[in-house]
């Protein structure tokens, strides 16, 4: 995995290489549910409601669609963004690119006009998402573990500590928010009070990625009439209905569901860990999944039955303690106990510690941030009743989804096994849990706390490696239909500077604070123009999806920067929740680092992955980064205030 799209060749490569893309959320603090008469206002801002859609979808018609930004601001960005991680000789190189590229009458021009073309017609909600879907996501041929799912921690519950009801409170607090998804009841989320696109929820429940060549597809299940849970324990898959006579299962009733798959699953033989299929190369299971199919037929009904539930949730017989443990077992588990191509899998273990990991493809980490925030939020502050005092006699019991298993199948599994095995084994993984300050402070120092924390990772990997280089955050375009993500590019030439301020013997710290404030003040410009869709790097992309075959590659796009400047040494993202203890994701490129951080009231928090670069010195940094910039900006909050 080397670099994003816009600057590859065939589609083949860039759909291999387009990892740069997928990463699961965003400046979370800036989506809200609304309170009810900030909610009523929306039709004043120029959002229509449809409620015939449902209270969900109501707004969806009158948002607008994704912008094409003109050439002339991307072109600005674009150089602007390349300039403090090139040579002068490069970036005059590039610069003479790109004013080729956006001369009047030139290549650009009528690759622009393709483009605003295919936005303006009129059955088009947003310019980019299919070209999206397939090379970012359904295209990509790379395992889905550990390359592009994601993770949460929860903290731990006390009053919930045995796996069968720790699994059931979740799934008991899942089935509540399912039913507001389903029925359409579900209020939409806003940011800065207008409504942004509930589309991908459709793509919550009851659905399934399943492998196929030349691209995988999401497959929908009728939610009215599969209102099933998959469990998994020790690589068995049980169904388990969640609703009986048209009554939801109580908490006690989940519970005793779950305790009879532990009980069941524990004393049966070993089953054929079928779920290890959905760890490998995507082309590879495609090809597995033949196989499996045609060993029994049998086997067509049991894929269905997982694929069809609303969601899974695995019992691992496992007992992670620290953070790190915790963090390998929801990113990946031991690739058996699992099945990954389920947008929405609730992990639980021995100890009754509990995370979640979601399949990214068709949704982004908004959409499962919410259900897993509202999950926790649900349990730990007793917002529902969970009834354990009444169990229903005459409840099913959990049935085994059985697969039988050729020789050719259970090769496939045994290589499936090893080849997980390998890749995960050259990561490595840290977690820094920063306790000494978070947003609070953050806040007192005037300072937005992302593009804050964003300054804290620029100043560790420039303590690691002396420079600089291309960095990813992900910015949502939510308020656009069908947006998912645009790419702030957290490097600028304010940030550099910065750096080197902090660097060096000689930058008072008052100089130091300014740079600081300034490299802060960039980031924010950016990634809010990345959230309304001017960013640089989908602009790019489109245009270069305008190419006709055979088209000669603009120098633009030839250029070694723009490959380099858009391979994510640092791939990074933000999402806050008091609830977790732990997300994360993998690095982008072997030669980057994946760094997922929580900016909390009081702490924050760095999730460290790379492919054996030196997570524990990225650690190191990251600390030593953090107690320098408070050490610094404490010295203004000290300063006496000037008389007057």
């Amino acid at each position: 995995m080397l670099s994003n799209v816009f600057c590859r060749g065939s589609a083949r490569t860039s759909a291999v290489t387009s990892a740069a893309f997928r990463r699961p959320l965003i400046n979370t603090p800036k989506i809200r549910i609304m309170p009810s008469a900030v909610r009523s206002n929306s039709t004043a801002h120029g959002y229509v409601e449809d409620l015939s859609k449902g209270k969900m979808l109501r707004f969806q018609d009158s948002l607008p669609k994704l912008p094409v930004p003109t050439l002339e601001e991307t072109a600005a960005r674009y150089l602007k963004s390349v300039e403090p991680i090139t040579t002068p000789a490069e970036f005059a190189k590039t610069k003479a690119a790109v004013e080729e590229f956006v001369r009047p009458g030139g290549v650009g021009e009528a690759l622009q006009k393709k483009l605003v073309a295919k936005k303006e017609e009129a059955n088009t909600k947003n310019w980019m998402i299919d070209w999206w879907n397939f090379y970012a996501y359904l295209g990509y041929r790379d395992p889905v573990v550990p390359y592009v799912s994601y993770f949460y921690s929860y903290k731990d519950d006390k009053r919930y500590t045995s796996p069968a009801k720790r699994a059931a409170v979740i799934s008991a607090a899942a089935l509540e928010f399912r039913k507001d998804v389903v029925s359409g009841n579900l209020e939409p989320e806003y940011m800065r009070k207008a409504p942004i696109c509930m589309d991908t929820y459709q793509y919550m429940f009851n659905c399934s990625r399943i492998p196929a060549q030349p691209a995988d597809f999401a497959k929908k299940y009728d939610p009215n009439t599969n209102k099933h849970i998959a469990v998994v324990r020790k690589n068995q898959f049980f169904k388990v209905l969640h609703e009986v006579d048209g009554v939801q299962l109580s908490a006690g009733e989940l519970e005793a569901q779950f305790a009879r798959v532990i009980e069941l699953a524990n004393d049966s033989t070993s089953s054929p860990a079928v779920g290890a299929l959905t760890s490998e190369n995507r082309d590879t299971w495609t090809s597995a999944r033949e196989t499996l199919l045609a060993a029994s037929p049998n086997n067509a009904a049991a894929l269905e039955t997982i694929e069809s539930a609303s969601f899974v949730v695995c019992l691992d017989d496992t007992a992670p303690v620290t953070l790190e443990e915790r963090a390998h077992q929801y990113w990946h588990g031991d690739g058996t106990n699992r099945f990954y191509d389920k947008p929405l899998q609730f992990i639980v273990n021995e100890n009754g510690t509990a995370g979640f990991i979601g399949e990214h493809s068709m949704m982004d980490g908004t959409p499962t941030l919410r259900i897993n925030d509202y999950v926790c939020d649900l349990i730990t502050n007793n917002k529902i009743n969970f009834d354990f005092s009444s169990v229903r006699s005459h409840l099913p019991e959990p049935a085994r989804v059985s697969f039988t298993a050729n020789e050719d199948v259970t090769k496939a599994i045994d290589t499936a096994k090893a080849n997980f095995r390998d890749v995960i084994g050259k990561h490595d993984l840290r977690v820094l849990q920063y306790l000494a300050y978070g947003k609070n402070l953050i806040k007192k120092f005037k300072c937005s706390p992302d593009a804050y924390v964003q300054m804290i990772i620029q100043l560790a990997y420039f303590k690691m490696y002396g420079k600089n280089r291309p960095t990813y955050e992900s910015a949502a375009t939510r308020k656009y239909q069908q947006g998912r993500t645009e790419t702030c590019r957290s490097v600028s030439t304010d940030s550099v500077a910065f750096c080197k301020a902090m660097a060096s013997a000689d930058a008072t710290p008052a100089e130091c604070i300014a740079l600081l404030r300034k490299a802060v003040s960039s980031h924010v410009e950016y990634i809010t123009a990345a959230g309304e869709g001017k960013g640089v790097d989908r602009h790019l992309f489109g245009l270069k999806q305008c190419l006709e075959p055979g088209q000669e590659t603009p120098a633009i796009f030839a250029d070694p920067v723009c490959s380099y400047s858009s391979s994510w040494f640092l791939s990074t993202s933000q999402l806050n929740s008091e609830y977790f203890n732990g997300y994360g994701w993998s690095q982008v490129i072997d030669q980057g680092f994946g760094i997922a951080y929580m900016v909390n009231n009081d702490a924050l928090q760095f999730n460290i992955v790379s492919k054996k670069l030196g997570a524990d010195k990225m650690f190191f940094y990251l600390t030593e980064a953090a107690n320098e910039m408070r050490t610094l900006m404490e010295t203004e909050l000290e300063a006496p205030k000037a008389k007057l």
